[in-house]
């Protein structure tokens, strides 16, 4: 008898046995609807494969749905070290962004991106973490190359707006809102440029674009608040103390609707509500002083400051 010949079978048999067992695990994970049955059958073919991919791959997924993060990073980083592929720089790359490691996250996305440049969507996230890093223009060079890669892909002309008011380019930001208000034409499209318009004091075309978002979504208290800031600024009173009372309807407790509700009755001469609503949101945000200061964190004070400051002193007069 070839003992060698025998020996050499007898190897593949078993490692052929092998195989087929952790493929009839992988099968069993595949079919089990729950996470940690998965999580162990995946890592029982691992014990017979250690570099089976598909295992580590899909057991990084039940951990990532089970909350496991650090543990499906593990995985997914084992994957990169025996065979890099997009899709896993592209899962790791999303885990550490959820976990605020933006670095982390940009360098993923970005060798996703390099193995695989008709990937969008790593792209797109190699943009926003640029975007969360302050790093504007490399920003607006992503969500540029992602337009002209997929021209309808969603919020990216939002987001480069963003990046482009970020960096005081308003005109640009005005060019890319109202590309998202013609195409997408949401409620939400129609409130980041009358926001914009609001910030450099565009009072008029802030108003109709609120006033435009309110109608396609009654239920919008910030359309409210925003769309009865510009009506206070354009001298609209009436309208102002109008759309604050809306908003105080979904938010009774909301301090920047109170203060709102407060300056468009002073400036109607109803002191008494003027008194009355300032008082509210003193007692809301915990006042008990007359400095400015204390208003920082308002609306008001961070984006209408002289305006306010001038008035809270007649509003403390009261």
């Amino acid at each position: 008898m070839n003992w060698k010949k025998l020996m050499l079978c007898l190897c593949l048999i078993t490692g052929m046995s092998v195989f087929g067992q952790a493929k009839k695990l992988m099968r069993q994970a595949d079919r089990a609807d729950n996470v940690d049955t998965k999580i162990e059958l995946y890592s029982q073919a691992l014990e017979l494969e250690p570099e089976n991919l598909d295992a580590l791959f899909y057991r990084a997924l039940a951990k990532t749905e089970q909350g496991d993060i650090s543990g499906a990073i593990v995985d997914y980083s084992k994957i990169i070290l025996i065979k890099p592929d997009p899709d896993t720089y592209f899962n790791r790359g999303n885990l550490r962004y959820s976990l605020k490691e933006f670095e982390g996250a940009k360098e993923d996305y970005q060798k996703a991106y390099e193995l695989d440049p008709g990937f969008v969507d790593a792209l797109f996230s190699l943009a926003c973490v640029k975007f969360d890093l302050g790093d504007y223009q490399e920003a607006i060079k992503d969500y540029t190359k992602v337009i002209e890669l997929n021209s309808y892909y969603p919020k990216v002309y939002t987001l480069r707006a963003s990046a482009y008011e970020a960096l005081e380019d308003y005109k640009k930001a005005i060019e890319d809102y109202t590309v998202a208000v013609f195409v997408f034409g949401t409620p939400e499209a129609y409130m980041n440029r009358g926001q914009l318009f609001l910030g450099i004091n565009y009072y008029k075309e802030a108003y109709i674009d609120f006033n435009k978002a309110i109608s396609l979504d009654k239920n919008n208290p910030f359309g409210y608040f925003y769309r009865g800031t510009a009506a206070l600024m354009l001298g609209g009173f009436d309208d102002a103390a109008g759309d604050f009372q809306k908003a105080l309807s979904f938010d009774p407790n909301d301090f920047d609707a109170l203060l709102g509700l407060s300056l468009a009755y002073l400036r109607l001469g109803n002191t008494n509500l003027a008194k009355l609503n300032f008082e509210k949101a003193k007692e809301v945000l915990g006042i008990s002083t007359d400095d400015p200061e204390a208003y920082a964190s308002t609306f008001w004070y961070q984006n209408q400051y002289y305006f306010f400051v001038n008035k809270l002193r007649e509003l403390q007069g009261l």
